[in-house]
């Protein structure tokens, strides 16, 4: 039997259900599609308060993502220091930082090209 993958929409909304019912902060959508090269559609970025937050947040997200659309990443980074966990979809990729690391990396300025939608916490 052949395995359905979810529509990029679908995922794109788990996530972002599962970042909101975690009280993820600063909750932003980079849409990547209109930007030759870029490696994926979306980019999600989100804030956690702590390093023990960001890893909470992180797992949400993947252990949702995996019960309820029967989807898991095909990479994950950064789990052991959490400071900035990515979680790698193919389609979406999920950044979770810690307020300084986002700060510091400022991947907004860095794919300024993007489409840009922040979300109310």
């Amino acid at each position: 039997m052949i395995k359905k993958k979810p529509t990029t929409d679908a995922l794109l909304t788990e996530i972002l259900h599962q970042l909101s019912e975690i009280k993820a902060k600063d909750i932003t959508i980079m849409d990547m599609r209109e930007i030759d090269g870029a490696v994926c559609s979306y980019f999600i970025l989100c804030t956690g308060g702590s390093t023990t937050h960001v890893r909470s947040i992180a797992g949400a997200v993947q252990k949702e993502v995996s019960r309820s659309l029967k989807e898991h990443p095909w990479h994950v980074e950064g789990e052991g220091a959490s400071t900035w966990v990515l979680i790698d979809y193919a389609d979406i990729v999920v950044h979770v930082f810690e307020e300084h690391t986002r700060a510091f990396y400022d991947i907004e300025s860095l794919w300024g090209d993007a489409r840009i939608t922040h979300l109310e916490d």
